[in-house]
């Protein structure tokens, strides 16, 4: 019999309708996991296994209210709950207790979640890096900034955990974990109740070992249906192979790897293309930088003017330059954005974009996260993309492709995702 806290969140909510398993039972297993685990990977930032257990034999005694009834998530240590302590992986946040929970937490208690804790993340998820390590090997970064995310779904401690992406925060960590990664479109969902970095670009996103969960979590936090496993009309999809214009600064696996997956794909019958972006689109990377940089400035204001010295040197770099970037170049970086937003949209239209989700492998080292290029200009596009886990690379470690799809096209994009997976028997369903 398979473990419980090796199944995926669908599978888990069926051995709970069919009563083989209870809440209880799956969250006892969970902790179990974590307790085993937990000393080498440093995934969480709080957890209380006592209270972990009493809302999960408060659920089963409920009727359920969602299909995330009785199922384990974690959340990233930037997102506020009244319950537990949220320190946003500061030291200025040590032990603070926020007065209110965020909009998606109280959705998800509202829906019979059982809340397993908060998850590490970088300062004010950004660039300085907390305690976990990859699961798949703990001498390798698991990304960044929702580093204890990533790592607890890929190391079987939950079947969900939420993150942000400001920069690549989702994505990255997906690929170097080697899990199902997804960020719908900006402003899928209500961020309030999330520490922002820069409001513009946060946008939430989350972690699943399976793409028959995708509907489920996104049912709890958005109105939208997405294509589920009871779905019988997907058809292969156009790709768009998009190698963006920083495709060069890739490792030759992980360009390897995007390039073999579309010609396997276009072999199994989807239509394919080359999506060259023009040089216009070089521009955004560094007007990405710029619109960071601003924002955080206003948004860690008061940090900065109470406790500069405990904000890490990186976060504290780009404050400065935020601080001093003018009216006219904050203005120029967002006219970029609209142009690129509307120019992408045209030049993808219904197809759906192949690309690259990292550099390649997780680098070796804890003290930095892996470089987001790769992710950046989709974030300041708006637009969602789904991280699926496809292969391993030279040194024994995750590597897998982005799929992208146009602003507000998740249906189409989770549809291709479902597609694709099968066309290459990638185990990730059930």
């Amino acid at each position: 019999m398979t473990d419980l806290q090796n199944l995926s969140l669908s599978a888990m909510a069926i051995r709970l309708r069919d009563g083989s398993a209870t809440a209880t039972a799956i969250a006892e297993a969970c902790l179990a996991r974590v307790e085993a685990r937990e000393g080498t990977v440093g995934a969480w930032q709080h957890i209380d296994p006592e209270r972990v257990l009493e809302q999960a034999a408060r659920r089963d005694t409920e009727a359920p209210s969602s299909s995330l009834h009785g199922i384990p998530v974690g959340l990233k240590d930037i997102i506020d709950t009244e319950d537990m302590p949220t320190t946003y992986g500061s030291p200025i946040y040590a032990g603070h207790t926020p007065r209110k929970d965020a909009i998606m937490v109280q959705r998800l208690r509202a829906a019979g979640a059982v809340l397993m804790g908060k998850t590490v993340t970088t300062q004010f998820a950004h660039r300085f890096p907390g305690k976990t390590a990859n699961p798949r090997n703990p001498a390798h970064t698991p990304g960044g900034s929702s580093s204890g995310s990533a790592a607890a779904v890929a190391d079987d401690m939950t079947p969900l955990a939420f993150g942000t992406q400001t920069s690549g925060s989702v994505i990255r960590p997906a690929a170097y974990c080697g899990v199902i990664g997804f960020k719908p479109t900006f402003g899928w969902t209500d961020f309030t109740g999330a520490k922002n970095l820069a409001a513009s670009l946060d946008t939430l996103g989350y972690y699943v070992r399976s793409l028959d969960d995708l509907p489920m979590v996104h049912a709890v936090l958005n109105s939208d249906a997405l294509p589920g496993p009871e779905t019988t009309d997907i058809t292969a999809p156009n790709l768009a192979l998009c190698r963006t214009p920083v495709w060069d600064q890739a490792d030759e696996c992980a360009q390897a790897t995007v390039e073999t997956t579309a010609e396997r794909l276009s072999s199994a019958g989807a239509g394919i293309r080359k999506l060259d972006l023009d040089a216009s689109f070089a521009r955004v990377f560094d007007a990405q930088d710029t619109v960071l940089q601003y924002e955080m400035a206003r948004h860690l204001k008061i940090e900065r003017t109470e406790n500069w010295d405990l904000i890490a040197p990186p976060t504290q770099d780009f404050i400065i330059r935020g601080e001093e970037c003018s009216e006219e170049k904050i203005a120029e970086a967002r006219y970029i954005f609209d142009q690129a937003r509307t120019d992408f949209a045209k030049a993808l239209g219904d197809d759906i974009a192949i690309t690259l989700s990292a550099p390649g492998e997780a680098p070796k080292g804890l003290e930095a996260t892996g470089n987001a290029l790769f992710n950046r200009m989709w974030t300041a596009l708006h637009v969602p993309c789904l991280h699926l886990p496809v292969e391993t690379g030279p040194q024994g470690l995750p590597l897998g492709v982005t799929l992208v799809a146009r602003k507000g096209h998740e249906q189409r994009l989770v549809a291709a995702g479902r597609w694709a997976a099968t066309a290459l028997d990638l185990p990730l369903f059930g």
